[in-house]
């Protein structure tokens, strides 16, 4: 669906991506076309194997992808791909500014929490064009909700989910209260669930009636953080999310062995 269309060139307005800090990585801004306004991202590799797990990092209310800027290096570093998505609700993190509800915003749209979803579908899609291995939604605080939603109602977009920080947060867009909750039955893939540890009770029921096989959550041993920033090195207990993000992935999206180098025969 998204094959036939053309990346657009990126606003000169946003800030620069850090260049790659090992040999053999890559990092480019993509935008991706949408009928409502365009997605901003950034794609960032380890290498070139195509067939490396892809993550494609949504972030929370009033963010930007700036939010996994501190992030994507160790999963750069674990051998995993990035593709770091501005979300049409947002501003900024870290002094990214959210360039998609920017543009959004200058088209006389005032985007919520909902339009979200079809922002995910988008970018879910155009990671699979992108990429030949397992796409991955990785949610934080309202995507973290709608990553399990969408995982649930667009199985083929989505092998894995990680989800920072869920809950039922669209009460006051129409949804119902246990929303969130009744459409998490449909998750058959591998979830890892995390949050602070006083927001259990915003994801339990959810996390409970996911019928996967293959889920599992994690609460720090002290307070915590709330969202994908919990794994910012400026938390106390970010080891302690690092340690639960690396055991899942894996357990269930393992890295496959880099290809044999030029001139050396496959093992």
């Amino acid at each position: 669906m998204l094959a036939a269309l053309l990346l657009l060139a990126l606003s000169p307005q946003e800030q620069e991506i850090p260049a790659p800090d090992k040999p053999g990585r890559t990092s480019e801004r993509l935008t991706i076309p949408n009928e409502r306004w365009p997605i901003y991202s950034e794609l960032h590799r380890a290498n070139a194997d195509l067939s490396a797990p892809l993550l494609v990092l949504f972030h929370q209310a009033r963010s930007s992808k700036g939010e996994y800027r501190p992030i994507v290096p160790h999963l750069l570093d674990l051998g995993y791909a990035c593709l770091a998505v501005d979300l049409s609700c947002g501003r900024e993190s870290r002094d990214v500014k959210n360039q998609t509800a920017k543009i959004a915003a200058g088209r006389g749209f005032n985007p919520s929490y909902l339009d979200g979803l079809a922002d995910m579908r988008v970018a879910l899609t155009f990671a699979h064009e992108k990429n030949r291995g397992p796409v991955l939604a990785w949610g934080s605080s309202y995507s973290a909700a709608l990553a399990l939603v969408v995982a649930a109602e667009n199985p083929d977009l989505v092998d894995g989910v990680v989800a920072f920080s869920p809950g039922e947060y669209f009460t006051a867009l129409g949804k119902s209260a246990n929303w969130v909750q009744e459409t998490a039955k449909g998750v058959h893939q591998p979830v890892l669930l995390c949050s602070a540890r006083g927001e259990e009770k915003e994801w339990r029921a959810i996390f409970d009636v996911i019928p996967s096989t293959a889920k599992t959550s994690f609460l720090p041993e002290g307070a915590g953080t709330h969202g994908s920033s919990a794994l910012w090195e400026e938390n106390a207990e970010h080891e302690q999310y690092w340690k639960a993000v690396e055991t899942f992935l894996a357990a269930s999206f393992p890295v496959p062995p880099p290809p044999p180098s030029s001139g050396e025969a496959p093992k």
